[in-house]
């Protein structure tokens, strides 16, 4: 049932946000130097990694860290980064993953495969045998503002109650906080 929930919203996602998706990447291609999108190597299921699209919003010689550990990173991000992040809309492309089945809509977020210390706690936890997903239990519940440890222990949470009405709550709670702009700091 998920799968299908993953590959009939995406597909209907993909269609409704066509023309906006084109509008921002060209928007990103005028206002600074280099491709639209950014593919990210991220950490998927069984630490598998895999290339996760997503529209750039950091200049082009921007070290592949988490943004909190990337030093000035407020002078890196490109003139309509902070806008596109704010609204999530940067996350858009991520669509093409969950059609891939490389992520879901929801699920942990999946790690840089630089983050050593959150690949290793999801491994101990068994966290790592979930797909990724676009939002997450951790992402309702503090998102930028929570330790490792904390995401990892909502992730943990997430495995053991899962379930289809879990994760429509989860998409509606992101929503709220993308609209709010709740928890938000990169």
């Amino acid at each position: 049932m998920k799968r299908f929930f993953d590959l009939f919203f995406s597909l209907l996602a993909l269609m409704i946000l066509l023309f906006p998706m084109i509008f921002i990447a060209i928007l990103v291609r005028l206002t600074s130097r280099g491709p639209s999108i950014y593919w990210s190597k991220r950490v998927g299921v069984n630490n598998k990694i895999f290339q996760m699209p997503k529209f750039r919003t950091m200049k082009l010689d921007t070290p592949p860290l988490a943004t909190h550990l990337v030093e000035n990173s407020a002078d890196l991000i490109t003139p309509v980064g902070e806008f596109l992040r704010r609204f999530s809309l940067d996350e858009i492309p991520q669509l093409y993953s969950i059609l891939r089945g490389e992520m879901s809509f929801v699920g942990p977020r999946p790690a840089l495969f630089n983050q050593d210390d959150l690949i290793t706690l999801r491994k101990e936890k068994g966290v790592d045998k979930l797909l990724p997903g676009v939002t997450g239990w951790a992402q309702i519940n503090g998102r930028d503002s929570i330790s490792i440890v904390e995401k990892v222990n909502f992730d943990l949470e997430y495995m053991n109650k899962k379930s289809f009405i879990f994760d429509l709550l989860i998409i509606k709670s992101t929503i709220v906080k993308v609209i709010n702009k709740n928890d938000i700091s990169h």
